[in-house]
């Protein structure tokens, strides 16, 4: 790794730039860190999560993350949480990291700066003597430097007869400080660029080609306010994560059509959420925040944390006129799934994000008159559009049945910028994304990916804190007599789940015999397999062998130790009932369906997700987890990757039992094209 160099760009900021500094022989701030050029790279365990560089004088944080005094104490001062999990933080609660690690960071080898007169290496303590008492380029550079002050010196006392106006500048100092100067300014960024123990981050991976683009990732803390009509309506999300998981923080999954969350539109998938009601829930247990969220309520004061991605020159010039713009929500009521809102949508040449470029004369949209042209389309029923494309806005539109809700961005006199000449956002109505029913003409509709068992080679051990056991159940009944159990799942379902139990009804056979429980996974019934079945077969099957005598079923029985589920309340117990999230955790991998996930990306992008988890000497084994995925990234745009979600393989290589130091590397080196195989576990709704 690298340190990039810089240098005071003009006479006018040396109140804030210093001379050359003395001790690591670069320019940089006065209130910067110390600036090295690193021989070797730096293992990603002694990185500051802030600054990206290695630590200087490291302090530990309450929450187990390490940051440079420096950056934590100017982070510190605008904002109350850890960078890394968001969970609350003071300055005060921070200590000096252990003698051990400050002698390993002094002891990385760093390059002499000065490069062209002296090629030395040795380690960072001992660079500052280097520079003082050996090194020939830093007295030269001492040298010039003196001379210059004595020059200016003379010319104060002996006007010149001429006047000139001097702008040459040291040939070796590049003019990079007023960049610097502007970039340490940038109010409410957080740079999130690396990774955690147990954070493989290839996704906020910066390169020094990125730079000036890209500067940190953008997140901010909101909060909301949930209206209910009926107190007790759900509020329309799944959510994953907890404390006795290795995501730590409860994220947001998925937010579901039509429902409360839809409606309000601003939170969306990814999001993490800190507060419920004024209650810290960013370090309870996974059932504990399922509980604080389903409480019921006419109002939901929900504070939550939004990744917006990384930020740039556009996005920080586009803050500056933020206030000028308003966030209106717009209903939209069709009368069937296939009546048009009569809306053109384009993409724009200088912006991200989705336009109203024309509303049909006479359309719904026309005749409800809250939208307007040149809108921002920031989400349509909950799923999130500020990254997102004309025709993933047009397929949300046509498969929804009735409400229609927008949530836009207004900015009043702003004029619409020419569209992009492509296919997707031309003008011409017979090729431009519109809701009018019908499929864009050039949209190409993404082809289910395959889901299949999990390999042999991929399987793994069940995580700690989980048991399962299977149990045989042998019944004898009468022929007529019911079963008296409801199921849920089937292979057919978007998560790919086996066959459970949602409810075992007072009047059946299992319910007398009392070892088949909700939530148990049914494994077999007189001998055929339902392990592959989907829904509609496995009631079949169940159906056609309850006429029998007697019944022989395998089921599977999974216990979470750490959280078990709580009890259930009569409004919980029926068709709709489903396992938490933390209880597939538990599931063994034999009955896990697997998807490949291919993502692509140019030379500059990041993949755009964060991982925890992996192998560790005080938990052992832990899976990968998705735990961030930043919008605007090629994981963002595919919409396939989930909050959540199992990685269990990396172009074929098993990751189980990798430590996060082994599984780093992998993803570095995909450069344009990367298979991740995932599994993937429906949320706990709330």
């Amino acid at each position: 790794m690298l340190a990039t160099m810089a240098d005071p760009a003009a006479e006018e900021h040396t109140s804030q730039v210093s001379e050359l500094c003395c001790e690591c022989g670069q320019f940089h701030l006065l209130l910067d860190n110390h600036l090295y050029n690193f021989q070797d790279e730096v293992d990603d365990e002694l990185i500051c999560h802030i600054c990206l560089q290695p630590l200087l004088q490291p302090m530990d944080t309450p929450c187990g993350h390490t940051y440079c005094f420096k950056c934590l104490e100017n982070f510190m001062q605008e904002y109350n949480f850890c960078p890394m999990d968001r969970k609350k933080l003071s300055f005060q609660q921070c200590h000096k990291s252990s003698l051990l690690v400050r002698n390993l960071l002094d002891k990385l080898i760093v390059f002499c700066p000065f490069k062209a007169e002296c090629q030395q290496t040795m380690q960072r303590c001992e660079l500052e003597a280097h520079l003082q008492n050996r090194c020939p380029g830093f007295k030269k550079y001492r040298s010039e430097l003196q001379q210059k002050k004595n020059s200016v010196s003379k010319g104060k006392e002996d006007p010149p007869a001429k006047v000139e106006t001097n702008t040459s500048k040291d040939p070796e100092v590049p003019s990079a400080g007023s960049a610097l100067l502007a970039e340490s300014s940038a109010a409410a960024v957080v740079s999130l660029g690396t990774a955690e123990p147990g954070l493989v981050n290839p996704a906020f991976e910066e390169t020094e080609e990125d730079l000036p683009q890209r500067t940190s990732l953008v997140a901010e803390t909101t909060t909301i306010e949930i209206h209910r009509e009926d107190p007790e309506e759900e509020l329309g999300m799944r959510i994953v994560g907890g404390k006795d998981t290795p995501l730590g923080n409860i994220v947001v999954q998925e937010v579901l059509r039509d429902s409360v969350i839809a409606a309000d539109g601003r939170i969306a998938p990814g999001d993490h959420i800190l507060e419920v009601n004024g209650v810290n829930i960013s370090s309870v247990t996974h059932c504990q925040a399922v509980s604080f969220l389903r409480h019921p309520g006419p109002v939901l004061h929900l504070m939550v944390l939004q990744e917006k991605g990384f930020s740039n020159k556009s996005a920080q010039q586009d803050s500056t006129s933020a206030a000028n713009r308003e966030v209106i929500h717009v209903t939209l009521i069709k009368r069937d799934r296939s009546e048009p809102l009569g809306i053109k949508l384009i993409r724009k040449t200088d912006e991200a994000g989705i336009f109203i470029l024309d509303l049909l004369e006479g359309g719904l949209a026309a005749k409800n008159g809250k939208l307007s042209r040149n809108d921002r389309v920031l989400s349509i029923n909950g799923q999130d559009l500020r990254q997102g494309t004309p025709e993933a806005a047009a397929q949300i539109i046509q498969t929804t049945e009735s409400r229609v809700n927008f949530v836009i961005l207004r900015q009043p006199g702003m004029h619409l910028s020419d569209p992009v000449e492509d296919s997707s956002t031309s003008n011409n109505s017979s090729s431009s994304s519109s809701s009018n029913g019908g499929s864009p003409v050039h949209h190409r509709r993404r082809v289910d990916q395959s889901h299949y068992r999990r390999k042999s080679h991929y399987q793994k051990d069940l995580p700690q804190g989980y048991v399962s056991h299977e149990k045989t159940v042998a019944i004898k009944k009468e022929p007529k007599e019911s079963l008296g159990i409801t199921i849920g799942g089937g292979r057919d379902n978007k998560n790919k789940l086996p066959i459970y139990v949602t409810s075992v009804q007072p009047i059946g056979c299992l319910f007398r015999d009392g070892r088949i429980k909700r939530g148990d996974v049914l494994l077999s019934i007189n001998g055929i397999d339902l392990t592959h079945l989907n829904y509609y077969e496995a009631v079949a099957a169940l159906k056609s062998n309850a006429a029998s005598h007697s019944v022989v079923l395998k089921a599977l029985e999974i216990l979470c130790l750490n959280s078990p589920e709580p009890s259930p309340d009569l409004k919980d117990q029926g068709f709709g009932w489903s396992p938490f999230w933390i209880t597939w955790l538990g599931l063994p991998s034999y009955l896990h369906c697997c998807q490949d996930i291919v993502l692509n990306k140019g030379n500059l992008e990041s993949w755009g997700f964060s991982i925890v988890g992996g192998f560790e000497e005080s938990k052992g084994n832990q899976p990968f987890f998705i735990k961030t995925i930043v919008p605007g990234t090629p994981a963002f745009r595919d919409r396939k990757l989930k909050c959540g979600d199992e990685i269990v393989a990396v172009n074929g290589v098993p990751a189980v039992g990798m430590s996060n130091s082994e599984l780093i590397p992998m993803l570095k080196e995909q450069r344009n094209k990367v298979t991740l195989t995932v599994v993937s576990w429906p949320g706990s709704l709330v």
